[in-house]
């Protein structure tokens, strides 16, 4: 049975939403009501997630796991309850779940698990192979065998496993691009039994465009690669079921907190129980070890070896109210929100001269991102006159120069939408859009 697609909040309903949060009381440059337009940068924070982390300074700030006092107490419940929250919202358990400083760190722990893994073998200090049972070998990796990625990368999914590559003799390869900015399918045959790594974005942060997992999933398992997939730009716009993600072969996922509505300074790698025991220790410190003397550690299992020092645990608190919140919102209907978003901003722009649109005409298997350039204008100058228009967008290479380069251009002006999106403030981008010439031109 085909499942009934997801209906958008409607006018009210975004309306309703838009009164939670703060940002919006506050005038743009112009003077006028704001049009943030760039979620895909950071996302705005309703004023529950605000409270929750002043809340957890004013009442809970104790040392989170190590006392037994109240407070210390409350604190290790506000991180273990945040943990329960973030993992259910992606079909998680809590024991994948590890929490990081950010989405880059978790997205740098495998690339560096793996490093440790594949540069301290036995056999390599002169010693025997390591034994079969290691659970470690999975991820030894070295000359002859291939990591693949695609062009289509945010930078923190490309230059670790670069690094990677340059430390153990590995070889990089990618899957490229259509000339529209889609991954190229005829490329999938980079995908061969030398892979043992595919790291690929869900999302790209520049065209919006959905990478094609029910193709690219199944080449990498029938080779047994390590799959790891980089979520942040899709992880607050639409359904992501982990469970269903690794019965096709994902190992790990990476979350940004600040892309969901949550504070900055908090991410999270969402692995398999089978990746997270293989993984050596990476950060070493308090926190992940069981046993420490003069000599030697011994550290702890699961999430917990990767969480070394102090916890980020006002950030969790308001972590946990932020994905309560898109969860009660529903992120399928935020996604058929964005989707609707999307047309009606790919069908204006078309129509505006001197503008190319960076990636898909179409809003099908894509999120609400949208970039373009403005012929014999710079993004930079196009981000300004929408800024003294009141409609704020990024502007730049989006950590992605890789992706810009496939288009011929070293940079662009995005726009990426949210759950405060509205039509009329796609239509303001749309009228500022079509100043800018007029503008450069006098």
């Amino acid at each position: 049975m085909t499942a009934t697609p997801a209906l958008p909040l409607t006018a009210e309903e975004v309306d309703a939403v838009r009164a939670d949060f703060p940002y919006l009381a506050r005038p743009a440059r112009n003077g006028g009501e704001l049009a943030y337009l760039d979620w895909g940068a950071t996302s705005q924070k309703p004023a529950a997630v605000i409270e929750a982390e002043a809340e957890f300074l004013r009442l809970h700030n104790g040392a989170a796991g190590r006392s037994t006092y109240q407070i210390a107490d409350e604190a290790t419940a506000v991180w273990e309850d945040a943990r329960d929250a973030v993992a259910a919202l992606v079909g998680a358990r809590a024991e994948n779940l590890v929490f990081t400083k950010n989405a880059t760190e978790a997205l740098n722990l495998v690339p560096m698990a793996i490093g440790h893994a594949s540069l301290g073998r036995p056999a390599e200090r002169g010693g025997a192979p390591a034994d079969a049972s290691d659970p470690s070998r999975r991820l030894v990796i070295g000359e002859g065998d291939e990591v693949v990625v695609t062009r289509a990368e945010h930078h923190a999914n490309l230059v670790p496993w670069q690094e990677l590559c340059a430390r153990t003799g590995a070889t990089l390869r990618w899957l490229d691009l259509t000339p529209e900015g889609r991954i190229d399918l005829d490329t999938l045959g980079v995908i061969t039994e030398r892979t043992k790594v595919l790291a690929l974005t869900h999302a790209s942060n520049v065209t919006g465009a959905i990478s094609p997992l029910d193709a690219s999933l199944p080449a990498a398992q029938a080779v047994g690669a390590l799959v790891v997939l980089d979520t942040c730009q899709s992880s607050a716009h639409l359904p992501i079921d982990f469970k269903d993600l690794t019965r096709r072969g994902v190992d790990a996922i990476v979350l940004s907190s600040h892309k969901m509505l949550g504070p900055t300074g908090i991410g999270a790698l969402v692995a398999t129980e089978e990746l997270l025991a293989s993984m050596p220790a990476v950060l070493t410190g308090g926190s992940m070890i069981e046993v420490v003397t003069m000599e030697s550690s011994t550290y702890m299992e699961g999430p917990a070896r990767f969480e070394a020092g102090s916890q980020p645990l006002a950030q969790a608190a308001g972590w946990q109210v932020a994905v309560e919140y898109l969860a009660g919102l529903g992120l399928d209907r935020l996604h058929a929100g964005e989707k609707d978003l999307t047309e009606r901003a790919l069908a204006g722009l078309e129509t505006l001269p001197g503008v190319r649109i960076i990636g898909p005409r179409d809003a099908e298997d894509r999120t609400g991102v949208v970039a373009f350039v403005i012929e014999g204008v710079h993004p930079h100058d196009v981000g300004q006159v929408l800024d003294a228009a009141g409609v704020a967008v990024r502007t730049g290479h989006h950590c992605a120069q890789p992706i810009h380069a496939h288009f011929g251009v070293p940079s662009s002006s995005r726009a990426t939408f949210g759950p405060t999106t509205t039509p009329e403030e796609v239509d303001r981008l749309l009228e500022a859009v079509a100043s800018v010439r007029t503008y450069f031109q006098r």
